[in-house]
């Protein structure tokens, strides 16, 4: 009996624990605690920008690197720094790393001198130099699973792994891109998957996020090794450097098209940051030169977009417009000769009817796309999506608002939303249209022809609506315009596996892995990222509630991560805001930039006032950050420099020209 009591206290308390546990997890980050986030201290100790921060896995320490070549190690909860020490780097330090479960004594450090140095703290000293890489060292990564093991990105286009126990001096390439993307490709982001560490994400240039399973990669190397032929190298192996399964690539379905516009206008995409959900089962991208992404590693979806030539789909690979591999959907139906709708004419199906207060946000939604306030509409009808997810009105009409507001990315999100309407109700009118209509914006100027005739065969009393004129009469002059180079969207090949020359040709084993890239969940808008290439967005909350990015504009802005609404945004530095590191168990956020301090974050008492580094107007934020990521070069070190520029538009920005001003109700007003 005594032995039961003692094992039924244990158990109380370790429930208790678990239960408190559970409760601070849950809680520590809410949406009155986000509203109440304001600035609490300034940590002053670098003398240069502040390019990287780490904090411990218990959260009392927190590390920093900067172009000073120096790191300090602070105690953030009394605004103290503990140690402050030369790392030996020659050149800016772009990231600092805890080994796990090393006490928090050891430290790694990569710089843009190409070294990556790992230091003990105890001692102040740097007790191993590595030099193996030929350019900038951008991100280390840890993993909680191989304590002794590290691995780090590079712009010389590889991903080398390090093991403290076997070698210290050396390290071994895990993946060269080089061999896929040819000589200019450079590594710039990397992380590993927290709950299955076989799992590493990487960063590089150009749209295309890559997932590597490194058990997989290295079971390979090992087999090759013990191959009879392995003393043989032919030009296959060297073909096929990791074994087929190993890499999957993620990408937002409208990137790869969009790309010979940004390169025609020096915009770079580049992943600038990459990072897992607590629970592994999410991937966040923060999209140098564009937005920041959500890629769902469970429920995956194809790109909505046609990328393939239209010969790799036949009728037996599509059927009810979901792909039959891998229970893929891609909410598209295919055919062996196109684009099609369904089948027949069209006959009204009754909506179902939403809750009242779910039509009251409604129809605040569409009294702000009324006034053109398409942002406030977007998340209006957002809100209801969230709770409503069923409802095929909410999401034409929010389609409608995107196509309306023409932000960079709007007409792809505007294209997946009437998808959705569709497959909730294939006899939504205005959805039908408006696909064709986003199909045409999207430069897929033959296929949204092939839509508006099935549009005009399946609603034929809208054959001849002046909507539907309009958009006949731009859809030929396009098709007029582009007939000399046909063959873009043709013959040779989907656009997104171009290459401008050899040194940056790409391979058979590369090209095969774009197209079977799977597309985004959710896309966060506001902020901008175009200057830096080490911005960062972060996961805020134990359960991933909350999205963080930085900002070229000095801000940073904070997104629910379900609604994809923007919530708050905080000025965080005089310019450029590029680290942004939420504390592990409490709604605390550390953050640094261009200014050489370490700003901390966390709510403040309802009893002070809060300062003046809110900003109020968040839309007309966003909006000056889509012209600024639009605007030339020279506009943008104009804006840096603390000019404004005249002569561009206050709304609208990275869009296409305004759709015709006769067209109808069909696609213009909300339902």
């Amino acid at each position: 009996s005594v032995l039961l009591a003692v094992v039924s206290v244990v158990l109380v308390c370790f429930l208790q624990e678990r239960g408190a546990l559970g409760f601070e997890r849950h809680y520590h980050v809410t949406d009155p605690f986000i509203r109440r986030l304001g600035l609490e201290a300034e940590l002053q100790g670098h003398s240069g920008c502040v390019n990287c921060l780490e904090w411990n896995e218990k959260g009392d320490l927190l590390a920093s690197g900067s172009d000073d070549q120096h790191t300090i190690v602070w105690d953030p909860l009394h605004h103290k720094k503990l140690l402050s020490m030369h790392t030996g780097h020659t050149a800016n330090i772009f990231s600092v790393k805890f080994l796990p479960h090393s006490g928090d004594r050891i430290l790694i450090t990569g710089a843009a001198d190409s070294k990556v140095h790992v230091h003990d703290l105890t001692v102040k000293e740097t007790i191993h130099m590595f030099g193996d890489h030929t350019n900038r060292v951008k991100r280390i990564a840890t993993a909680p699973m191989w304590p002794n093991t590290f691995w780090s990105a590079a712009e010389d286009g590889l991903i080398r792994q390090y093991d403290l126990r076997e070698n210290s001096k050396r390290s071994e390439v895990l993946i060269d891109l080089t061999e896929y993307c040819g000589q200019l490709v450079e590594a710039k982001c990397l992380t590993v998957n927290p709950q299955d560490n076989n799992y590493l994400a990487v960063g590089a240039s150009g749209p295309f996020v890559r997932l590597y399973d490194i058990r997989m990669i290295h079971n390979h190397r090992k087999s090759m090794k013990q191959s009879p032929s392995a003393g043989v190298h032919t030009f296959c192996d060297r073909q096929k450097p990791l074994p087929d399964g190993a890499a999957q690539y993620y990408v937002a379905g409208h990137l790869p098209v969009k790309l010979p516009d940004y390169n025609n206008r020096l915009r770079v995409l580049v992943a600038t940051y990459v990072t897992f959900s607590p629970d592994g089962t999410e991937l966040l991208v923060n999209m140098g030169g564009e937005q920041v992404y959500l890629f769902d590693l469970t429920y995956k979806q194809r790109p909505y977009t046609f990328l393939l030539p239209k010969k790799c789909h036949t009728s037996g690979e599509v059927q009810n417009g979901k792909t039959s591999t891998n229970g893929v959907s891609n909410g598209i139906h295919l055919h062996s000769n196109g684009f099609r709708l369904s089948e027949g004419r069209a006959h009204m199906s009754p909506q179902v009817e939403l809750p009242p207060y779910l039509e009251r946000i409604k129809q605040q939604a569409n009294e702000a796309f009324a006034c053109q306030l398409w942002t406030q509409a977007i998340q209006l009808y957002s809100k209801a999506v969230q709770k409503a997810p069923n409802n095929a009105m909410l999401y034409g009409n929010r389609a409608a608002a995107y196509m309306k507001r023409k932000w960079d990315g709007d007409h792809y999100d505007a294209l997946r939303d009437c998808l959705k309407a569709i497959s909730l109700n294939p006899c939504h009118l205005k959805a039908h249209f408006r696909l064709a209509r986003c199909l045409f914006e999207l430069k897929y100027v033959a296929e949204a022809l092939e839509c508006l005739d099935d549009f005009k065969g399946k609603f034929p009393e809208q054959a001849h609506s002046s909507a539907c004129d309009a958009l006949d009469r731009d859809i030929n002059a396009a098709l007029f315009s582009k007939s000399d180079n046909a063959e873009d969207k043709k013959g040779g090949g989907p656009i997104r596996l171009r290459a401008t020359g050899r040194k940056d040709s790409i391979s058979e084993d590369e090209m095969v892995l774009r197209e079977r890239s799977y597309d985004y969940k959710f896309r966060y808008c506001g902020h901008c990222n175009t200057t830096t290439d080490i911005k960062e967005a972060n996961f805020f909350g134990s359960n991933a509630q909350y999205i963080v990015s930085g900002s070229d504009d000095g801000s940073f802005f904070i997104w629910e991560k379900e609604t994809t609404n923007l919530v708050r945004v905080l000025q965080g530095d005089e310019s450029i805001v590029n680290c942004l590191q939420p504390h592990p168990s409490y709604c605390f956020l550390a953050t640094s930039g261009i200014d050489p301090v370490v700003r901390l974050w966390n709510p403040r008492p309802e009893s002070e006032t809060l300062n003046g580094r809110v900003v109020v107007d968040m839309e007309g934020a966003s909006q000056a950050n889509q012209r600024r990521m639009n605007a030339d070069p020279l506009e943008v070190m104009l804006l840096n420099m603390g000019y404004r520029i005249t002569g561009l538009t206050s709304g609208g920005a990275g869009g296409s020209d305004d759709e015709d001003s006769s067209e109808g109700q069909v696609q213009c007003r909300p339902s």
